[in-house]
């Protein structure tokens, strides 16, 4: 997790760093039906590469937003999942879709 001085002092900014790339986001909407494995990641996500998979699921664990859970398995899976801090992310998620959702059926009725 960030220190605080290592964050902007505004409160959006702040979640906007946590959050904000096109990635973060795709990885974290698949977060929030239920836990993903690496692979079903990278095939639904299309266009994102290994590594900035990779990258961005470390960012989102290390800030504390999600969870990797390796399971004692031959081969070992691995398993991601939104931590409790994660959850608190829904409603913008959802409101994200919702104004998505809006903003299409505008765009329809032009």
């Amino acid at each position: 997790m960030k220190k605080k001085e290592d964050l902007p002092d505004c409160p959006v900014a702040t979640t906007v760093s946590l959050i904000g790339s096109k990635w973060k986001l795709l990885i974290l909407r698949n977060l929030l039906a239920r836990p993903w494995r690496f692979n079903e990641l990278q095939k639904d996500l299309e266009g994102i590469s290994q590594k900035v998979l990779t990258d961005s699921l470390r960012s989102l664990e290390a800030d504390g937003i999600i969870t990797r859970t390796v399971f004692p398995e031959v081969p070992p899976r691995v398993e991601y999942a939104l931590s409790d801090l994660g959850e608190q992310m829904r409603p913008i998620l959802t409101a994200m879709e919702n104004f998505g959702n809006d903003y299409k059926t505008l765009a329809e009725q032009q």
